[in-house]
């Protein structure tokens, strides 16, 4: 699964992700102002249904979307292509990279630590 994301297809799957299932009204509805009009997000839909991100069944004179990709799986496979294009492929330095640049509060990286801490020992 190769497929990226512009900004604004990213922007409406936020929403269908969220709501599970909606109109292009209803994606509308749930956007910040000023809100784009109502051609530029049925377009923008219906690219997502080419790229294979969204799926419609009829409602009336309408459609109802549905995403068929899951967020998780999008996001895995977004976080995945960034180790691999910025940080050779090292969670590591990801995370190094983070803790420089982001001044990470301790209390937080501990948790992040305890998390993947937890995760291991699950596996073992």
């Amino acid at each position: 699964m190769e497929k990226q994301l512009t900004k604004a297809e990213e922007q409406f799957m936020q929403v269908l992700w969220e709501i599970e299932q909606g109109s292009v009204q209803d994606i509308i509805d749930r956007l910040p102002e000023p809100k784009p009009a109502y051609n530029t997000v049925s377009t923008i839909i219906r690219i997502l249904e080419t790229k294979e991100f969204v799926v419609h069944k009829a409602k009336g004179r309408g459609y109802i979307y549905f995403p068929l990709i899951k967020k998780t799986d999008y996001s895995n496979q977004s976080l995945q292509k960034l180790v691999d294009g910025y940080f050779d492929g090292s969670f590591k330095s990801l995370v190094s990279f983070f803790v420089k640049k982001n001044d990470v509060d301790l209390n937080e990286f501990e948790a992040i630590l305890e998390s993947i801490n937890k995760k291991n020992a699950e596996k073992l």
